[in-house]
């Protein structure tokens, strides 16, 4: 499985009705070897997000999965609108893919 990362640092004047608009879109992608979605604003009682407030997690089956991802018109709708709403543009993004190793019993 590959987890994939992804923290916005928002501009000040999007609010968090346009962040969750933005997460209710990337919610509603059906796509192959995604297994699952999870996304919100942090919670850290550490505080140190270092401005990047908001973001999600989508857990891929495999790399093929995540790769079938970045290439669908529909990700790229989802990823133009978080690149919009980025302080800097894709410079208030932070993206880590990170695999899953599967425990064997």
């Amino acid at each position: 499985m590959i987890r994939h990362i992804v923290l916005l640092k928002a501009r000040p004047e999007v609010s968090e009705a346009q962040i969750k608009a933005i997460f209710a879109d990337l919610h509603s992608l059906n796509l192959r070897g995604i297994l699952a979605v999870h996304s919100g604003r942090s919670e850290s009682p550490e505080k140190i997000e270092r401005g990047y407030l908001h973001g999600f997690t989508v857990d891929f089956a495999d790399w093929e999965a995540l790769a079938a991802y970045q290439d669908h018109p529909d990700h790229k709708r989802v990823g133009a609108a978080l690149v919009a709403a980025a302080q800097g543009g894709i410079d208030g993004i932070l993206v880590f893919d990170l695999p899953i190793l599967q425990e064997q019993p």
